[in-house]
C-alpha cells in the first residue's frame, strides 16, 4: 500500500473520519495498517504504518496516550486513528495539541464503522490503484516496443521516449555535456557530482527523486540518461520501464546513423549532408541550410574523407562508430570541427583544409587506426578527396573518394590512407586498352628487356625506386641498400640502354607511365 494520509481520508468509509490534528503531516505515506490490541504495540510499529485503536489501553492515562503519540512519531508511523464512542467520547484537547505540535496526523474514526470496514476500503482502493498503475505500465511498454520496432522514425528519439514513459528526462554525454534536457532543472543541477559511476543510481534533483542510468554498449559507457521528478513510491514498480527506455536510447545511439551527442546544429546538418550525398538534396540547398545553422565548412576550402573496414553487418557498424568517436576525440582532428556521418559506403567526414601536409594528415589518420586496436589482423582504410572550394564540389568529392576506395579494395595497394591525387592518373589511364599498355611498355623498355632476366629484374627495380624518389640518387641508394656510386652507375647504364635523358621531364614521364601500366596490368 502506498497512499498518503490525505488520499486515505478520501476513501470510503475512512472519508467519514475527521483529521483533528497534524494537518501538516497529511502527506505522510500509509504503507500498511495495524490495530492496537497489546500494551507494547508501539514497539512493533513499522515505518509508514497507520495505527487504529479504540483507546482502550490509553483511556485512563493521558501520559500513556502522550507517550504512544511520541513513540509513533519517532518510529515513522503515518497516523493514529482513534475510534470514539466506546471508551472516549472526544479526544483530549491536550493530546490534540501535542499531535499538532508534532505535525502528526490524529484522526477521529466514526463509531458506526468497524476497523475491518476501514481496512477493506483502503485495500480495495489500493488494489484498484495498483491494477490501474500496472495497466499504465503495460501500455507504456507496448508504446515503447512499437517505437523501437518502427523502421523509420519521424520524431526525435529523446522527446519520443520521454513522452512514452511519461517523465521529463535529460541525456548527458560521456564528456559531461547535457545534450538534451526537457526537465525543469538547469544543466548545472543535473550534473551535480560529476563524474559518475557506471551503474543505475537513485538520485535527488532539487527536492525530488530521479534515476540515473548509464548508456552502455558492452563495457563502454557513451553517456547517461536521467529521469527527473519521479514519484518515489512508483520508482520500484516502474524501474524496469526506465531501464527499457535507456536500452532503447543506447541502441539507437550505437546504431551510428545519427550522432545524438553532437550539438543540435551539427546533428541537423549531418542529417542534411547524408540526404545530399544520397541525392535527395542539392548542394546549393545544403549550402543555404549550412548558413542558417552557422556551419561554415562548405564556404571555405574543404575535403571529404571516406573510411571503411573489412567487417560486415553489426561488426562493421560498431567499428565505424568507434572510428567516428576516435576522429572526434583526436585533438589534432577535433580542432578542425569536422562533420562525421555514417552511411552505407562507410564513415564520411567533411572537414576544412588544414595546415597539415598530406603526409602529416595520413599519419594522423593512421594513428587513429592504430589506437582502435582492432582484434582482427587488418587496419581500416581511408580515401581522401582533392580540395574543393565551392559547395557544388561536394558531390564530386564524394565520387572521388568512392572511386578511390573501390580501386584500393580491388588492387590492395597504396597503404591504409590514400589521396585521390595518388590514384587520379590511374583512374584516367584505366580507360586505355590492355594491349595498348603492353605495346607501350615493350616499346619503351626494348633496350633492356633483351638482357638476362635477373639483370632486367634488378635494373627495373632500380629504375622504379629512382622514379618514385623524384630522381634523387642518394635516396635511391638508401632505399636499395647500395652505395651511391653503384646507384649512379646503374642510372647511367639505364640511360644508355633505354636511350633516355633523365634530366628531361618528357623522358621521366614516359618511364613513369611504363611502371603505372605495369602495375595496372599485373592487378588485372
Amino acid at each position: 500500500m502506498h497512499l498518503t494520509v490525505e488520499e486515505a481520508l478520501s476513501i470510503y468509509p475512512l472519508s467519514e473520519a475527521k483529521l483533528i490534528a497534524g494537518a501538516k503531516g497529511k502527506h505522510r505515506i500509509v504503507k500498511s495498517i495495524n490495530v492496537m490490541d497489546a500494551p507494547d504495540i508501539s514497539d512493533w510499529i513499522k515505518e509508514g504504518e497507520m495505527l487504529l485503536t479504540t483507546a482502550y489501553l490509553i483511556k485512563d492515562s493521558l501520559e500513556d496516550a502522550s507517550a504512544l503519540l511520541h513513540t509513533l512519531n519517532r518510529r515513522g508511523s503515518s497516523a493514529l486513528g482513534i475510534k470514539l464512542g466506546r471508551f472516549w467520547d472526544t479526544v483530549p484537547e491536550e493530546l490534540i495539541a501535542e499531535a499538532e505540535t508534532l505535525n502528526f496526523p490524529l484522526i477521529e474514526l466514526p463509531f458506526q464503522f468497524t476497523f475491518s470496514d476501514q481496512m477493506n476500503g483502503l485495500f480495495r482502493a489500493e488494489l484498484s490503484r495498483s491494477t490501474s498503475m500496472l495497466q499504465s505500465i503495460m501500455d507504456k511498454q507496448r508504446k515503447l516496443m512499437r517505437f523501437a520496432l518502427r523502421s523509420g522514425r519521424s520524431r526525435p528519439l529523446f522527446e519520443s521516449v520521454s513522452e512514452v514513459i511519461g517523465y521529463p528526462l535529460a541525456v548527458v554525454s560521456a564528456r559531461g555535456d547535457a545534450v538534451y534536457n526537457n526537465s525543469e532543472y538547469e544543466d548545472r543541477q543535473l550534473l551535480e557530482g560529476w563524474p559518475w559511476q557506471n551503474r543505475n543510481q537513485r538520485i535527488r534533483i532539487g527536492d525530488k527523486t530521479g534515476l540515473r542510468i548509464p548508456l552502455m554498449q558492452g563495457e563502454k559507457c557513451s553517456g547517461y540518461l536521467l529521469y527527473c521528478s519521479i514519484d518515489p513510491l512508483l520508482l520500484p514498480v516502474e524501474e524496469s520501464l526506465f531501464v527499457q527506455g535507456a536500452e532503447l536510447i543506447s541502441f539507437h545511439i550505437h546504431s551510428g546513423y545519427e550522432d545524438y551527442f553532437e550539438h543540435a546544429e551539427h546533428r541537423e546538418f549531418s542529417s542534411l549532408l547524408r540526404r545530399c550525398l544520397k541525392g535527395g538534396l542539392s548542394c546549393s540547398e545544403l549550402s543555404q541550410a549550412a548558413v542558417k545553422l552557422e556551419v561554415t565548412l562548405l564556404h571555405s576550402p574543404f575535403q571529404l574523407v571516406l573510411t571503411d573496414t573489412a567487417s560486415i553487418g553489426d561488426d562493421r557498424q560498431g567499428e565505424l562508430l568507434r572510428l567516428k568517436e576516435e576522429y572526434a576525440e583526436r585533438p589534432a582532428l577535433r580542432e578542425l570541427n569536422a562533420i562525421h556521418v555514417i552511411m552505407d559506403e562507410g564513415l564520411v567526414s567533411l572537414l576544412p583544409v588544414s595546415q597539415h601536409t598530406p603526409e602529416q594528415f595520413r599519419a594522423l589518420i593512421n594513428e587513429c587506426f592504430h589506437n582502435l586496436k582492432l582484434d582482427k589482423a587488418y587496419y581500416p582504410r581511408a580515401a581522401v578527396s582533392s580540395i574543393k572550394v565551392k559547395p557544388e564540389g561536394l558531390k564530386e568529392a564524394f565520387v572521388e573518394v568512392r572511386e578511390c576506395m573501390s580501386m584500393v579494395r580491388q588492387w590492395g595497394a597504396y597503404g591504409n590512407v590514400v589521396h585521390y591525387r595518388q590514384l587520379e592518373l590511374h583512374l584516367l589511364l584505366g580507360q586505355i586498352p590492355a594491349d595498348t599498355m603492353e605495346k607501350y611498355i615493350n616499346g619503351n623498355l626494348r633496350g633492356l628487356l633483351s638482357r638476362e632476366p635477373e639483370y632486367v629484374k634488378e635494373m627495373l627495380h632500380t629504375l622504379e625506386v629512382y622514379l618514385d624518389n623524384d630522381g634523387h640518387v642518394n635516396e635511391t641508394a638508401k632505399k636499395l641498400f647500395i652505395h651511391r656510386n653503384t646507384a649512379t652507375y646503374r642510372i647511367e647504364k639505364l640511360s644508355e640502354l633505354l636511350d633516355v635523358d633523365f634530366k628531361k621531364i618528357n623522358d621521366l614521364m614516359r618511364l613513369k607511365l611504363v611502371f603505372v601500366f605495369r602495375k595496372m596490368l599485373e592487378r588485372e
